[in-house]
């Protein structure tokens, strides 16, 4: 399934880069950007006033910011492995279905010290599918899923509900196995290990009946007034 192609920072994704990304992680570097259709927001010109050596940005749909085409489930076989000094994805990694690939492939793509940096959303943001809203990311997922790296920074968007990364590949790296790591789903509605049809089905039933719902009683379900068990969680609350 596609991920999401644009790219939605808002200005704390901006200020998380700005104050972690240093001209020593960039300047004569190697640096992919996973996700960078620039629709309303990008480090790109961030990045590109350190002087990289190469700035590449990788997107399933074309536009703005997108030099070549590829998916984040594919860009390992595209790029090859330690190809990166640095590699940014905001905004991007909740949109994937198949997250444990793409993080796989992301941790694969960096050179031993190099950097990744990536912004995500956490439980309480809308669903925002473009085309497809899978997960949501917390700290204990973080630190659990980049535990084989070393993790320079761990923040929450002061914002909005979202998780922000700064890790740097060891020299001596083993890869974790994530098989067993649930994630929070928004078409489940709790933690799972993968998205299944039924999951689907039932996110489609949920979005629909969410849609219809006269306005006066979705200020009742966001006000907490009424106990309805589908709806308790902020999956629609935009």
């Amino acid at each position: 399934m596609p991920e999401k192609g644009n790219k939605m920072c808002n200005i704390a994704c901006i200020d998380f880069g700005k104050a972690n990304i240093s001209r020593k992680d960039v300047e004569g570097k190697r640096v992919i950007e996973v996700g960078a259709r620039d629709v309303n927001g990008s480090l790109r010109s961030v990045i590109e006033q350190f002087s990289p050596a190469e700035y590449i940005g990788v997107d399933i749909h074309p536009g703005k910011g997108v030099d070549i085409i590829c998916s984040a489930v594919d860009i390992l076989d595209r790029f090859g492995k330690e190809s990166f000094d640095l590699l940014i994805c905001t905004e991007v990694l909740e949109h994937i279905e198949d997250w444990r690939r793409a993080i796989s492939n992301f941790k694969q793509l960096l050179k031993p010290a190099g950097t990744l940096l990536l912004t995500t959303r956490s439980k309480g943001f809308y669903c925002h599918d473009i085309p497809y809203d899978f997960w949501r990311y917390e700290t204990a997922d973080m630190q659990a899923i980049f535990s084989d790296l070393q993790i320079e920074k761990i923040e929450t968007d002061p914002l909005d509900p979202g998780i922000f990364l700064k890790a740097r590949r060891p020299e001596r790296f083993t890869e974790n196995d994530l098989s067993d790591h649930k994630l929070y789903s928004v078409m489940k509605g709790g933690h799972t290990l993968r998205i299944t049809k039924l999951h689907r089905y039932i996110f489609k039933v949920r979005r629909f009946l969410w849609l219809i719902l006269p306005r006066p009683l979705k200020n009742t379900i966001r006000a907490r007034k009424i106990n309805l068990p589908w709806f308790q969680i902020e999956d629609f609350y935009r």
